[in-house]
């Protein structure tokens, strides 16, 4: 381009301004992102919990049923975890999305001897999203309960 017989150079470059307009306008949408889906993740751990416990007391039920329909006996809340290898789950024992932070429990009627001589349980795990635990009982029950099981009887 020539103006008044002089040649100009034409810039195809962002200057700095520019740039950090971009970049700032970029950080607070990924912000407000995060932030949004925040209780969406809680929820979905949540969800996670819920399904996990359904698949310990599968596991318990047919563990029950194999044998003498009896339960293996915990007198103390323990990590359900720690009962993979007797339920036969050991390579698919599911585990709390935010482990070891909390985890999923369970206790029984029994006397407490490695033996399967229970007959009622409770299965709980704490929940991000609402306040309390979410319970199954061997009962059937299930729900949500504002304080965790400290035995076999259903507090729900």
């Amino acid at each position: 381009m020539q103006i008044y017989g002089k040649t100009m150079k034409i810039n195809k470059a962002f200057t700095l301004i520019e740039l950090l307009v971009v970049i700032s306008v970029i950080g607070i949408l990924a912000s407000i992102a995060l932030v949004s889906f925040g209780p969406a993740q809680k929820q979905a751990r949540d969800t996670q919990r819920k399904s996990d416990i359904r698949q310990y007391q599968n596991s318990l039920e047919n563990f029950a049923n194999k044998g003498s329909g009896l339960f293996p006996s915990r007198t103390v809340a323990i990590d359900v975890s720690s009962l993979c290898a007797t339920l036969g789950i050991s390579g698919t024992c599911p585990t709390d999305p935010k482990a070891p932070t909390t985890i999923y429990r369970y206790i029984t009627d029994g006397t407490g001897s490695p033996n399967s001589d229970a007959s009622k349980y409770v299965l709980w795990s704490s929940l991000e999203n609402a306040a309390g635990y979410w319970v199954i009982c061997s009962t059937g029950k299930l729900g949500l309960s504002a304080t965790a099981p400290s035995s076999s009887t259903c507090p729900i």
